[in-house]
């Protein structure tokens, strides 16, 4: 289990500016039966923190004498250095089943974009799932090997899950896909010995999380 420890804060509104400058990261925990604390943890054990966590992963937040199992949700970002600058801590019951937010890992390598010079398209990136707290995986592999030919495709239903995880998402969704190469500029890089080409499509909810990270909005 990750934990991170955190101690209650005082110090709100435009005034966590000085929490940051002395390397803390102004932070909330709430959730179910858990009343709304504003919180202060260290930022460099944030950043370690979620990195090996994600938002996907329980973490045992320690304030005081008080544990809490947590998500990591809603980290708000600066608009210029992209470091982290807010965050909420959403404390879960491990017995209670929850809904969230896990990301695609794509491993291996597609035969047809390294030897046809096909086209990489990643139509999703990420998927709601629902489990047990404890049995919330960290990411999903996605094996990029299936796609051997120009048209080939992964759908929701080809992933295999950890048990009790449940993807709330169509069967036949698809996650991503090889095209062929569409110009004759493509065409032409393929015979000079080109090794094809990637391209993220990102999702309306992606485009609206970039947008809402950006905004110069000051979180107590």
């Amino acid at each position: 289990m990750i934990e991170l420890n955190a101690q209650p804060r005082i110090i709100l509104g435009s005034q966590v500016k000085s929490l940051r400058k002395k390397g803390f990261l102004p932070a909330v925990v709430y959730g179910e039966g858990v009343d709304s604390q504003a919180i202060t943890t260290s930022f460099v054990e944030f950043e370690r923190v979620l990195q090996a966590a994600g938002e996907s992963t329980i973490v045992t937040l320690c304030v005081a004498e008080k544990k809490y199992n947590c998500l990591i949700t809603d980290v708000s970002y600066h608009a210029t250095n992209d470091k982290p600058i807010h965050a909420d801590f959403y404390a879960v019951r491990m017995d209670k089943l929850i809904r969230t937010t896990v990301s695609f890992m794509f491993t291996g390598e597609s035969g047809a974009v390294k030897n046809d010079g096909g086209i990489l398209v990643k139509v999703m990136h990420e998927v709601e799932v629902e489990a047990l707290p404890k049995d919330l995986p960290h990411e999903l592999d996605v094996d990029l090997r299936l796609l051997s030919t120009f048209g080939s495709k992964v759908l929701i239903k080809d992933i295999p899950l950890p048990s009790g995880v449940k993807m709330m998402a169509d069967a036949d969704e698809i996650v991503v896909l090889v095209e062929a190469p569409r110009t004759e500029e493509a065409l032409a890089a393929l015979e000079q010995g080109a090794t094809g080409e990637i391209v993220d499509v990102k999702t309306e909810q992606e485009e609206k999380r970039a947008a809402k990270e950006t905004e110069p909005e000051e979180k107590e």
